[in-house]
């Protein structure tokens, strides 16, 4: 099967579902007070509300209302009430506004279905971070093919292994091969549009496998995605976690970063017993070129270390 002859579109479709759009005959907006609507249990795609950006928005709601209606759906079973599918911020900023309803969209969908509407909602946010991204792609990917999280990442570095081996036989290349699961990737990120699935695996797969303290602080919005991975390069725990410490706190700029980090990771050679005569030659050479005897708190600490050497030549 060749890529010309796939149907996209009708792939995106399969996996995905047919998506609800904002607009259309199968939903009514209403008020709906506050109290009746609660977060689904399964939780949002998104973990971490930058809260300056939430208090303009609380500011803006107060002001203004809430100009985009949620989207709602009925909660199942006997239970009143409604679920929110969309709209998670502009519910919180209701909430600390003090407003008593909302404008919400109301309308019937599966489990399956608000999930995946809740993951697109998300990730065509302009603020998204990018480990919140990544895994709201993981995520849509994993509902759609109806497959655990760590099966999409084999999945994607297979895909990655798959297309260095076509491309180095100069073989077809991974979407010429009719494989229908890797086909669906595909469909899914050109669906997207952010960027593609070999940009996904090359730059954001590996942005899973930073230290813990790293990743929270990227997710939490607090350092840049390229200062983080040079954070990350830092085996030492706790030299890591002071550089992130200092990288958060000050600020610093990804060439900073990178020298103190390049600093920290220097490791130094043992000298050879052998080089000592050359180096107390070197030594002498350096304490009168630089004029360190001028220094007096230098020149009590010379005296000592001296002192030391030439106790240590006697014993």
């Amino acid at each position: 099967m060749s890529r010309g002859s796939i149907d996209r579109k009708g792939l995106f479709r399969s996996i995905l579902g047919e998506v609800p759009r904002e607009k259309g005959p199968s939903g009514d907006v209403r008020a709906v007070p506050l109290g009746a609507l609660s977060l689904p249990d399964r939780g949002q795609p998104r973990r971490y509300f930058d809260e300056a950006a939430m208090d303009e928005l609380v500011a803006s709601v107060r002001a203004n209302g809430i100009l985009q209606p949620l989207l709602v759906r009925p909660l199942a079973g006997d239970r009143e009430g409604y679920e929110i599918v969309a709209g998670e911020r502009r519910y919180r900023a209701a909430t600390r506004a003090g407003l008593s309803e909302v404008p919400a969209m109301v309308r019937a969908m599966t489990n399956g279905e608000a999930a995946r509407y809740a993951l697109l909602e998300n990730l065509q946010r302009e603020d998204l971070n990018p480990v919140e991204e990544t895994e709201g792609v993981l995520a849509l990917l994993s509902e759609g093919l109806g497959k655990g999280s760590e099966e999409v990442v084999s999945l994607l570095y297979a895909m990655g292994n798959r297309k260095k081996s076509l491309s180095a036989s100069r073989g077809p290349t991974h979407n010429d091969m009719g494989i229908p699961e890797e086909e669906a990737v595909v469909a899914v990120f050109e669906a997207l549009g952010t960027m593609t699935w070999e940009s996904f695996v090359k730059n954001r797969l590996p942005l899973l496998n930073l230290p813990d303290e790293v990743l929270e602080a990227l997710r939490a919005g607090r350092i840049a995605y390229t200062k983080a991975l040079v954070v990350a390069r830092i085996r030492d725990e706790g030299k890591r976690r002071a550089l992130l410490r200092e990288v958060m706190e000050e600020d610093l700029p990804l060439a900073s970063v990178r020298e103190r980090a390049r600093a920290l990771t220097v490791t130094t050679v043992p000298p050879s017993p052998a080089d000592l005569p050359s180096r107390a030659s070197a030594l002498a050479k350096n304490l009168r070129r630089r004029g360190a005897l001028k220094d007096r708190d230098k020149r009590e600490r010379l005296a000592s270390l001296l002192a030391q050497m030439e106790e240590l030549l006697r014993s």
